[in-house]
């Protein structure tokens, strides 16, 4: 089979839309995961669509306890470093582990947390048994919505999250008259909060603060203003019997619009929060409602997606059945290529260009469980943080990204202070948390506090952006002195190791798994493992090729190739698995969630079956290892690895075997994903945002895939995905693909570059070289 390009022609322009779909659902929400998100990259919430009560439970990104500390670095650290790194060179791990237990770890005064914020309630005040109850949430437009009888009166709420106003929208119609009766009250909040009526609106106000996390006096002030707005009837606006409600009577409808403000970054609660309200009002529904559309549909409808049809009796079951169905093996393609949308929808909902922090381990949505666990809902750098953004860049959302770089720009400054108190070195580093705060000190905790390439691994998010987005402004202001600070600190901080003279990191943990040393002795630092040689690989390659192309700091870039060229190369074990340490240790804990040093293979490529085969299969062997382990972790944001290491190795069946996991056993019946109880410490499921994008970003790739030289069509297509069509992905150097495949093979794709490039386009084993010009579309077809 060869390709053919027929330069201009675009026939996907002439296929029906696809709409992203709805989530859709017969009763109410009576638990959390029932609920339907709704955020404005700032201010989110999980709407229950109730017809007696409803319930918005809100969160607010900004929302933390704790403070900036310069109290986290041990003290002690700096001068026993030597002594670690010896022991752990000579072979007493145990020691080691002591003595960085002892020394390197960080003391995290009041590193805080995001933290739930209350529920507001809203009383349905009419009376009699409720008809033809629906709900659902459009991701399309992003509004939840219900609907129902009662009493012979037709009642509808649409709820929206604005981001041209900054508020929560909720708005309720009758088909009769003066029907509208409602009470607006808010919940018990996890910290105090007083309360009081101003001018009509519902206030509350106080600081964030608790005790698990920071010391129970730092965190944000924080202020909630609800406003109840009746079209016609009756608008007490003035405290009841019980002082702190908002109630109506006799209207037609109304709307009901609540505002957050906090004093993080000298922010100001209460003059925020009622400036917001006001433009709103001033708006009116119609016009806040349209503004929210055309903002939602615009970056929606970038991208789209078919994976072929679902029978029609399927099709029109609630949302929760239909993953019930998938759970018991059933077949369903649409409802996955709605799960690919969803994690699009909620990455727009969690993280927008002006959010003033990026998605948290909860996203944009807090269940307070997280928040009150040992892990806190802060910012992981060994997974989960990136994992929140794999769909950005591929599905079109590439502004998402912009609070995420924020962080580390801003994680860098502090980042400096951490390398040069606690290692002596130049440049800055970051390990496995952070906070709004700009954490950089090591965790208080062994066995994952001591990742040292948690700052690198996340800095490669500026990488990205610029292989996407190829804007050299970009890369000269903001990615490569990102880089570069990070690829100086490697530079100090890399050794010899005394049998080969290969440069290596440590003491590191390969997060979060532990190994068994040759005395028998659990242990989790070493010197060299092998997911620390994955990121300084990719900090140095990316340096060099930043500073060739900007063709500046020569000596510099002579340095990095050179302490590159030194790096340990990967190693294969005695179970023929890809070893995750410099020696060949078995797990501590063989069934272990966590797989760092895969990260080779994705979103790294040092790994591929095509340019290093034997590597390939020795990840391959990993994975079938810690699947096959008693007691494999299976949580949602492994699945999501999984879906993209398969579609790195070119296994688009394995691949969908973790989709439909991923929908079916770690998501929820709103589809929510979730860590499963049970592990790491979980008392119950847990609410992750990971495996929502982390599952999106994998179709993405199983479909299309891009490096610096190369773009691959279908590269992981599986054998039950026979007809389908994806349009607006993006492919790594500003190009827009679309492709239509049928019967399992390419039909056609069609190719918009947003400047001149020359690309080598894959399908399967045939490749085509093509020049494409600004404006103008490609269209490659096979030629059998």
């Amino acid at each position: 089979m060869l390709l053919n390009s027929l330069g201009g022609t675009d026939r996907s322009e002439s296929l029906a839309p696809l709409p992203a779909g709805s989530l859709r659902y017969s009763t109410p929400a009576t638990r959390w995961f029932e609920a339907l998100p709704i955020g404005n990259g700032r201010l989110g919430g999980m709407v229950h669509g109730a017809a007696d009560v409803d319930r918005i439970q809100l969160s607010e990104s900004t929302a933390w306890s704790g403070a900036p500390s310069d109290t986290d670095v041990s003290d002690t650290g700096r001068e026993q470093l030597p002594h670690i790194r010896a022991l752990l060179f000579a072979g007493d791990h145990a020691k080691a582990q002591q003595l960085t237990e002892e020394h390197l770890l960080g003391r995290p005064t009041s590193f805080g947390t995001n933290l739930p914020l209350p529920e507001v309630l809203i009383r349905h005040l009419a009376t009699g048994p409720v008809q033809g109850y629906r709900r659902g949430l459009d991701l399309d437009d992003g509004i939840a919505r219900s609907a129902y009888t009662r009493s012979g009166t037709d009642y509808a709420t649409e709820v929206l999250a604005s981001h041209p106003t900054g508020v929560i929208a909720y708005r309720i119609t009758a088909s009769t008259p003066n029907a509208v009766a409602l009470q607006v009250d808010v919940g018990d909040a996890v910290f105090p909060l007083r309360r009081r009526i101003d001018n009509g609106d519902l206030v509350l106000s106080g600081r964030a603060v608790e005790t698990l996390h920071s010391n129970g006096r730092d965190g944000v002030d924080l202020t909630i203003r609800i406003r109840l707005l009746p079209d016609n009837g009756t608008d007490h606006g003035t405290p009841d019997t019980s002082g702190d409600t908002l109630r109506i009577d006799g209207a037609d409808a109304a709307t009901l619009l609540i505002a957050v403000g906090t004093s993080w970054l000298d922010g100001s609660p209460e003059a925020d929060a009622a400036a917001a309200l006001d433009a709103a009002e001033r708006q009116g529904w119609p016009q806040l409602r349209a503004a929210h559309v055309a903002d939602v549909s615009a970056l929606m409808g970038r991208a789209a997606i078919d994976l072929g049809r679902t029978d029609p009796t399927v099709r029109a079951l609630p949302t929760d059945a239909r993953r019930d169905r998938l759970a018991k093996g059933a077949d369903d393609p649409e409802l996955l290529a709605l799960y690919f949308q969803y994690g699009r929808y909620l990455t727009i909902a969690g993280s927008r260009h002006d959010s003033p922090l990026p998605l948290a381990l909860q996203g944009l949505w807090n269940d307070g469980l997280a928040s009150s666990a040992s892990w806190t809902n802060d910012f992981h750098l060994d997974m989960n943080t990136q994992q929140n953004y794999w769909a950005a860049e591929p599905t079109g959302l590439a502004e998402s990204q912009e609070p995420l770089l924020r962080l580390v720009e801003n994680l860098r400054v502090s980042g400096r202070s951490t390398a040069s108190r606690l290692y002596g070195a130049r440049g800055w580093v970051a390990h496995t948390v952070t906070n709004a705060w700009g954490y950089s000190a090591p965790g208080r905790g062994m066995g994952w506090g001591l990742n040292v390439t948690g700052g690198a691994w996340i800095a490669l998010q500026h990488w990205e952006r610029w292989e996407y987005g190829r804007d050299e402004t970009f890369l000269r202001e903001r990615a490569y002195p990102v880089l570069k600070e990070a690829a100086e600190f490697f530079l100090d901080y890399l050794v010899p190791e005394p049998e080969h003279g290969w440069l290596v990191t440590g003491p590191s943990d390969s997060p979060e798994n532990w190994y068994l040393a040759p005395s028998g002795a659990e242990c989790s630092v070493s010197m060299g493992p092998t997911a620390d040689r994955v990121f300084v690989e990719a900090i140095f390659r990316m340096c060099e090729e930043a500073a060739a192309h900007l063709d500046v700091d020569a000596d510099f870039h002579a340095r990095v190739a050179a302490a590159r060229a030194r790096l340990a190369p990967f190693r294969i074990g005695r179970h023929g698995q890809l070893q995750e340490w410099l020696h060949d240790f078995d797990e501590a804990v063989p069934s272990h969630r966590h797989t760092s040093h895969l990260m080779a293979l994705y979103p790294e490529r040092q790994i591929s079956p095509r340019t290093t085969p034997q590597l390939a299969q020795a990840a391959r062997v990993t994975i079938d290892r810690r699947e096959a382990a008693p007691g494999w972790e299976q949580t949602e944001w492994a699945e999501a690895n999984f879906i993209a290491y398969y579609a790195r190795l070119l296994d688009g069946d394995a691949a969908l075997h973790h989709v439909r996991s991923l929908v079916a056993e770690a998501s929820e019946a709103n589809l929510l994903s979730y860590s499963r109880g049970g592990v790491a410490g979980a008392a119950q499921n847990i609410y992750s945002f990971d495996g929502n994008a982390g599952g999106t970003g994998g179709i993405a790739e199983m479909l299309l895939q891009s490096d610096s030289d190369e773009i691959e069509l279908l590269p992981a297509l599986p054998t039950a995905w026979r007809d389908g069509q994806v349009r607006g992905l993006r492919a790594r150097g500003g190009i827009q693909v679309d492709i239509t495949w049928s019967d399992g093979r390419l039909r056609h794709a069609t190719l918009r570059a947003e400047a001149a490039r020359q690309v080598r386009i894959r399908y399967a084993d045939d490749t085509l070289a093509l020049s494409l010009l600004p404006g103008r579309s490609c269209e490659v077809t096979p030629d059998s």
